[in-house]
């Protein structure tokens, strides 16, 4: 089983932004990463650190595997879990008919979560779970490298 921790913030909102995944098998750690944008909201980082662990995932691992994904983003969990096929067959609309905010992504990480067996499991943040405590720490990290 592979785990996925991530996590993504910004400094205000919009404002500087950092994202950070960890990846583990068998509780060892295999790969970490963390990335910063000048200008994006705490949703699209949240998200591209999902899109990130991912596309790293894709590229190291051959073959099916079994995915823990752990975020502390509900936005992303719900979204993955509940909202995605209703917007899906609703044109990339919300209930409210208004287009889904950060459409770009969802639909890259769609097609990346295709590749995979996901099971998307929401933590609560800043709560002392080490692994999503990690990722907040190297969000931090990559916003102030801005």
């Amino acid at each position: 089983m592979i785990s996925i921790y991530t996590d993504g913030g910004c400094s205000g909102n919009p404002g500087p932004g950092g994202w950070a995944y960890l990846i583990m098998k068998d509780s060892v750690l295999l790969a970490e990463k963390w990335g910063a944008e000048l200008l994006t909201t705490n949703n699209r980082m949240e998200l591209t650190a999902v899109i990130e662990s991912l596309e790293a995932l894709k590229s190291t691992v051959e073959g099916e595997c079994q995915v823990e994904l752990f975020t502390d983003s509900q936005y992303v969990q719900k979204g993955m879990t509940i909202w995605m096929r209703d917007w899906k067959n609703r044109g990339w609309k919300t209930s409210d008919k208004k287009p889904v905010k950060n459409q770009d992504l969802w639909v890259k990480l769609d097609a990346l979560a295709s590749g995979f067996s996901i099971k998307w499991t929401w933590v609560k943040g800043h709560a002392g779970n080490e692994c999503n405590e990690r990722c907040d720490s190297l969000t931090q990290k990559a916003i102030a490298s801005l």
